[in-house]
């Protein structure tokens, strides 16, 4: 029986403009709800995994509604602590072709950047845990919340459980005084499985190529993955302690039309996914959250890792079909484009 998978982060409540307005071109913001680490909890569920997610939520009624949200989905939610003053905010607004999206924070204060390590009861938290995952957006959050993410993946390690870390870099957070790189090289010490995007080694841990930034070849549109094997490599070499690296690859043609694919370094092996052309993107949001739960999957329930990179890459494919921060693909609508059927019929 395969463990249980725990994330700790914040779920904020996410308004948008309908389909592509601009802010309050009408009078309509659209709401749904989401964050990293609980759209990776989410999407684990409803593939039939035992997920529980940790946060710090007010009690009140919209964060009522945030944690009925969570549990109509499987998501155990027993380990939320009620407390503190405010749900976290976020306004997305989506771009379409050459106009990029989006985002507007609003989750100063919020009930998890309030919480401290001893808040939460670690040992109940990991019984029965086989994962743990984080990003590197909750220690951004404040300097509160950098310490309770450290203590999380501390408290993983001394129970012998599999880490795994989406570094995540958000460059509108880091505003209490700390850069990315000070706190994430620490955090990352403790991590198994490390997952980033095309900037995310360089930005939130420093870790860089000699020649050249990666991000230049994404707003290019076009992505040399010998570098990417380079950049792995360097990871390693960086951060002894991981197992595995894994990188995706975002071709960002327009924010309409993006290529897709990612790689996968084990420390013997470099393994490249198979690439997709998404056209048409419904929403791009919770699409590497919807990466790193496919590689949960796979490597938790003992796929081998290049099967393992293949699913995730097309989970995180689907996602872009869906609107909201989470992937609601079955795992047979993934294991079915993993397979090579991308021809989109109608299943009668």
């Amino acid at each position: 029986m395969t463990k249980r998978v725990v994330t700790l982060g914040e779920i904020m409540l996410r308004l948008k403009s309908p389909g592509f307005e601009r802010f309050f071109q009408s009078s309509y913001l659209e709401s749904f709800f989401g964050g990293g680490e609980s759209n990776v909890a989410l999407c684990l569920s409803n593939w039939g995994l035992d997920a529980s997610f940790v946060t710090a939520l007010p009690a009140n009624p919209i964060a009522d509604a945030c944690v009925r949200y969570l549990r109509g989905y499987g998501v155990d939610t027993s380990f939320i602590a009620r407390q503190g003053e405010r749900v976290g905010i976020y306004y997305l607004e989506a771009g379409a072709n050459q106009r990029a999206s989006n985002v507007v924070y609003d989750r100063a204060h919020s009930s998890i950047s309030t919480a401290k390590p001893d808040d939460f009861d670690w040992d109940a938290i990991f019984d029965g845990a086989g994962w743990f995952h984080i990003t590197g957006i909750t220690p951004a959050i404040s300097e509160t919340s950098a310490e309770l993410s450290l203590a999380a993946v501390k408290a993983a390690r001394e129970r012998g459980i599999t880490i795994s870390c989406d570094y995540n870099f958000r460059k509108k957070l880091w505003k209490y005084g700390k850069t990315a790189p000070e706190v994430m090289t620490e955090l990352v010490k403790y991590v198994d499985v490390g997952i980033a995007n095309e900037e995310d080694c360089q930005k939130s841990l420093n870790v860089k190529l000699e020649e050249g930034e990666v991000d230049d070849e994404v707003t290019a549109g076009h992505l040399d993955t010998a570098r990417y094997e380079a950049l792995a490599k360097k990871m390693f070499e960086t951060f002894p302690n991981l197992k595995y690296q894994a990188i995706t690859l975002r071709e960002s043609i327009s924010a309409s039309h993006n290529g897709w694919s990612a790689c996968l370094y084990n420390g013997k092996e470099f393994f490249l996914s198979q690439r997709y052309d998404i056209t048409d993107i419904v929403d791009r949001v919770g699409g590497g959250d919807s990466f790193g739960s496919g590689l949960i999957y796979g490597l938790h329930t003992g796929m081998g890792d290049e099967e393992a990179l293949r699913f995730a890459v097309a989970a995180s494919c689907l996602k872009h079909s869906i609107l909201g921060d989470a992937n609601l693909s079955t795992l047979d609508e993934v294991k079915r484009l993993a397979g090579g059927d991308a021809s989109g019929r109608v299943q009668r």
